[in-house]
Order: C-alpha cells, then sequence, then structure tokens
C-alpha cells in the first residue's frame, strides 16, 4: 500500500508555527513609516485542522496581545501590526520533533559554519 503524500501547505497533524509583528506606540506620539520604534517578531505554536483556520487563530491571537502598558520607555500601547509567517508543521509534536527548517542553497561552506553557535552565544544562556 502506498502513502499518500500530503501538501506542503497542510499540517498532517493540526500543528501551525505563526510569527507576527508588533511594535511599541508611546502614548501621544505619532509616528511616520521613517520613525524608528521598538518591536517584537514572536512566534506561536497553533493548534488547527487546516490553514485558513490557522490563520484565523493567528490573527486572534496577534490582536490578543494588544496592551496598553507602562514601562521603561513611559506609557503607550503594544500594536500588532500583522503575520509573517505561518507554517504547517509536518512531523507529530514530541521530544525532538522537527518544527522548522530553512534551506541554504549555494552557499559557501564557511558561511554555513559561520552560522554556528557556541553553547554561550546561543540565546539561553546569554544570562546578562
Amino acid at each position: 500500500m502506498t502513502k499518500k503524500a500530503h501538501s506542503p501547505n497542510d499540517s498532517p497533524h493540526g500543528w501551525w508555527i505563526a510569527s507576527y509583528i508588533e511594535r511599541y506606540v508611546p502614548d501621544g506620539v505619532k509616528l511616520t513609516d521613517d520613525d524608528r520604534c521598538l518591536a517584537w517578531e514572536n512566534t506561536i505554536l497553533l493548534r488547527a485542522p487546516d490553514r485558513e483556520s490557522a490563520y484565523l487563530k493567528a490573527l486572534e491571537n496577534g490582536k490578543g496581545g494588544e496592551d496598553k502598558v507602562s514601562g521603561r520607555k513611559g506609557p503607550g500601547l503594544w500594536k500588532f501590526e500583522g503575520l509573517t509567517s505561518l507554517l504547517p508543521i509536518y512531523d507529530e509534536i514530541e521530544d525532538g520533533a522537527e518544527l522548522m527548517w530553512t534551506e541554504h542553497r549555494n552557499k559557501k561552506v564557511k558561511s554555513i559554519t559561520a552560522r554556528v553557535k557556541k553553547k554561550h552565544e546561543l540565546e539561553c544562556f546569554q544570562d546578562d
């Protein structure tokens, strides 16, 4: 019996990775497109039966993060700008499951090996 190939735009197990961007808007400040700002790109894991449902769920999650805040930069709002990525996860979620991949074509070996970080350079070991 042959295995049916799945579409590269479907998640066989109903899991998706979405990324969205939000930026900080200080109260009372009108920013232009050329102004600099603080922005965060967040990546979330979603469970959805198809890409349309995943898309709507990702938008809902992103918009749900729009909050008034008062922090170091003063009072303001985290404004949801939109999605930057929505990808299906092909594997079942378990320890060691592949969540994302990136293809690097026609790169020099030295540029690939330069991407590798030492343990202390990895984000989770940045304790300062």
